[in-house]
């Protein structure tokens, strides 16, 4: 029997003004609050307090069940993160993270989301407006952490992502 989810995989590189080891620690949930603004979590499972393999944390889904996070992969010694995002009725979605050491302050960082819908509303927004909102959080994501990595502190929005 043929399925009937909607499944894409969307990739995007980002540029980071930092060296590897700096930019590495900065992809976890509890690290990600010094930089991404509007970023909120609650951890569930983590034995260090930060991201490690199989961390779970959870994200708040606006007036829907929250995002459970699962940490598959945690490399810190081949630069790779592997999270299992469940968004209850939504969407299951794999994220691989991947960075690339350019030069001494230079980080390439290879992402990689591959969503699978679990309803139809998610079946139409991925094939309607996925590519567009994740091309505009990616160029945020970008923007923001490379802001932190430059003034150590964090770049605002100017409007808050409702």
């Amino acid at each position: 029997m043929k399925s009937k989810a909607v499944r894409k995989t969307l990739e995007f590189t980002q540029l980071n003004t930092g060296n590897i080891e700096e930019v590495f620690p900065l992809l976890c949930p509890v690290r990600e609050k010094d930089w991404l603004d509007g970023w909120e979590y609650r951890m569930i499972y983590s034995k260090s307090g930060l991201i490690e393999q199989d961390c779970v944390f959870l994200t708040p889904n606006k007036n829907k069940p929250d995002t459970i996070w699962y940490v598959s992969l945690y490399d810190k010694v081949n630069f790779l993160i592997e999270f299992i995002r469940h968004a209850p009725g939504e969407n299951l979605v794999k994220i691989n993270i991947r960075l690339e050491k350019i030069k001494l302050n230079t980080t390439k960082t290879h992402i990689s989301y591959q969503y699978t819908a679990l309803s139809e509303n998610q079946n139409n927004f991925i094939n309607n407006d996925l590519e567009k909102m994740f091309t505009e959080s990616m160029n945020w994501w970008e923007k923001a952490i490379n802001f932190y990595l430059q003034n150590k502190e964090m770049l605002r929005r100017e409007f808050k992502i409702t």
